[in-house]
Formats: C-alpha cells, sequence, structure tokens
C-alpha cells in the first residue's frame, strides 16, 4: 500500500451550511467521483431547522435518500443551530474544555478523523449569511487541523489536505477550473429533487428562492452556463486560492482535452 493510501481516508468532502446546499452547487463532482470509484463524504453543519418549509425530519430523509443518490461514503451532520454559525465559536478565549467543543474544534476533528484528499467549501462571498459563515469556519478549521497543539475532542493527529476547492452558489465567480458533469447530471438533479419539501413551486404556503418556479430552471441554466465555457453540456465552478501548480503540462492537457468552449468572456 502506499503511503498516501495510509495518510489519507476520502478522496473527497464537502461541507454544507444545510442539507441540499452540496447537491445544489456541487452534487455534479461528487457524483462523477463515486462513479469513478472514489469515496466521496457530504458534512451539514446544521439541520436546516429555520427553512420556511419542511421539518427537520423531512430534511433527514431527504438528505439520506440523497447520499443515496449520489453514492456517497459518508454523511454527517455537525448540528450547529440553524442561522447561529460563526466563524469564530460565538465567544473569544474560551476555557479549554469549552474550546475542544467550540464549532471551530467539530470542524477539526471531522477533518483530522476523515482526512480527505480534497475538501469542498462554500466560496466567501454568498447571499445567506449562513452561508458565507460557513465558508469562514471550515476555512479557519482547515488551518487549525494541522496545528498539533490545537486540541480537539476526541483527539486527533494533525492532518492537512492536498487542496481545498471553493465553491460558488449564489453569486458568480470566476472559476479556476470548471468540472464536466454532463455524464452525471442527470443524478445530480435526481438528488437535488430528493428535497422535496425545499425545492418544488408551490402556489400555496411560504414562498421561498429555493423553491420559486424558476429554481430549478435556473439551476439547470448556471450548470449549462459554466458547461459552455468549456464547450461541454453542464459544467460545475470551482475556485483555488493558491496557484495550481503542473508538473506536467502536457499529460495533464492531454487528460483533460475539451472542444473549442462555446462562451468567450470579455477580456476587459
Amino acid at each position: 500500500m502506499s503511503p498516501i493510501a495510509t495518510v489519507h481516508g476520502l478522496e473527497v468532502l464537502a461541507f454544507g451550511p444545510h442539507p441540499d446546499d452540496v447537491e445544489l452547487f456541487c452534487g455534479g463532482l461528487l457524483a462523477s467521483l463515486a462513479s469513478q470509484g472514489h469515496r466521496t463524504g457530504i458534512v451539514d453543519l446544521t439541520r436546516g431547522e429555520k427553512s420556511s418549509r419542511g421539518r427537520p425530519e423531512t430534511r433527514l430523509a431527504e438528505t439520506e435518500a440523497a447520499s443515496r443518490v449520489l453514492g456517497l461514503t459518508v454523511r454527517e451532520n455537525l448540528e450547529l443551530p440553524d442561522g447561529w454559525i460563526h466563524p469564530w465559536g460565538g465567544f473569544e478565549a474560551p476555557e479549554p474544555e469549552r474550546a475542544r467543543t467550540a464549532p471551530v474544534a467539530r470542524v477539526v476533528e471531522v477533518l483530522r478523523r476523515l482526512r480527505p484528499e480534497l475538501v469542498l467549501v462554500p466560496w466567501w462571498h454568498e447571499r445567506h449569511p449562513d452561508h458565507e459563515a460557513t465558508s469562514a469556519l471550515v476555512t479557519r478549521a482547515l488551518f487549525f487541523a494541522a496545528v498539533r497543539k490545537f486540541e480537539t475532542e476526541p483527539p486527533g493527529e494533525p492532518f492537512t489536505p492536498r487542496q481545498v476547492l471553493y465553491y460558488p452558489m449564489r453569486h458568480q465567480a470566476e472559476p479556476s477550473f470548471v468540472v464536466d458533469v454532463t455524464a452525471v447530471h442527470t443524478r445530480k438533479m435526481q438528488a437535488v429533487r430528493c428535497y422535496a419539501s425545499q425545492v418544488e413551486a408551490r402556489i400555496e404556503g411560504p414562498q421561498t428562492l429555493v423553491g420559486s418556479p424558476l429554481s430549478l430552471t435556473s439551476l439547470e441554466a448556471r450548470d449549462r452556463f459554466y458547461g459552455a465555457r468549456i464547450g461541454v453540456a453542464h459544467g460545475e465552478p470551482y475556485v483555488l486560492r493558491e496557484t495550481l501548480g503542473l508538473k506536467d503540462p502536457v499529460e495533464h492537457f492531454r487528460r483533460n482535452a475539451f472542444a473549442r468552449p462555446l462562451f468567450f468572456p470579455d477580456p476587459t
């Protein structure tokens, strides 16, 4: 067994503020990787209990169904309070016992235990405050997961993933790269539709953005827009904070050859 296999657990782990967020915005990547035999997982930070529609127990059943569709290896929920996600844990300079159970420490514990090669995190500019807070919280935890003296309960060995990918949600970001998810797009949308309490358009009851009549249509348009940028039917965008390095550009572009893009961004 190679040294890498003894260091890492999952191939990819996605963090989402609420159940359904990951499915909506990077479900294609997770479905694609699972179909290739990679071990994939999602960690939801909250149960989405403040959602205008549905109940937590309904959301749980929907989450289990969506996880099966995506072929996930792991699905966990940290049960942080919906609407109260805070990158600092909600307090400063806590006593040691309290620090080990703070939100940032809970995320550190997950990272050290599951040891993913790739970590997917919401992009830092978003419409929903919980989405932005999740980005800051997980980014903070990624740093402290490598700090040996940062304590968690239960304790774990320091860990750093190979790479962190940020996934845009409602805001448009200039991607570092776009993943072709054409082959699994039907499966992605099947996983999204598992959340019927959230995404089904309804005339009666609370009106929400994700449950609006054009919600799934706009998601389809988004994936087609990014797909067109690399010359495929459907794509998902990802952002890197670091500069991406390649040892063999020739082999990279041989393995990632795409048709001429159907959309050319304005150079200005």
